[in-house]
């Protein structure tokens, strides 16, 4: 299993559309069990192929949480020019919960920049789901749960209930 797994991902970087679709689709059947594939699914939303793209996001839908090895790579893939790239690594840094408190300064950073909204909304979700362990940025939450879009602003002031909870 673990060496098909290890296909699968190499297969995700392929120069043939048809390979990382399948590759992509196989993935998604494996759901909890790709998990190891986070960084390489999350990479694959910004591909150029639509069912590429369709099948990652599919495969994310059921991941659930990454391995811890793969915070610093979903860190750094937050602030990517792609909005589908930036808002799953997001998505599964919140799934990290505590364990994805290294990230906190970049989901900030995507909280108060001029990223694309559903990016925002979600990186401000991941803060909630970190917990105490984002008190760094209640500042920018608290910035962001004045802002005029509900949804960012309901987001952002649950993040910060939920700090005051438990931390």
């Amino acid at each position: 299993m673990a060496h098909d797994l290890a296909d699968l991902i190499a297969n995700l970087a392929s120069t043939d559309a048809d390979t990382r679709a399948a590759a992509a689709e196989s993935l998604g059947q494996m759901a909890t069990d790709a998990a190891p594939a986070a960084v390489a699914l999350v990479e694959a939303c910004r591909d150029a192929d639509d069912r590429v793209r369709e099948w990652a996001l599919a495969a994310l839908e059921d991941l659930g949480p990454p391995p811890e090895d793969a915070v610093s790579k979903l860190t750094l893939l937050v602030s990517d020019k792609n909005p589908l790239t930036g808002y799953w690594a997001a998505t599964l840094l919140g799934r990290c919960g505590e364990g994805a408190a290294s990230a906190v300064d970049a989901l900030a950073k995507a909280v108060d920049s001029g990223a694309d909204l559903a990016v925002r909304e979600r990186a401000a979700w991941a803060l909630g789901q970190i917990g105490p362990a984002a008190s760094a940025a209640r500042g920018v939450l608290e910035k962001a749960a004045a802002a005029a879009d509900e949804r960012l602003a309901r987001l952002a002031s649950d993040a910060l209930a939920g700090m005051e909870e438990t931390g």
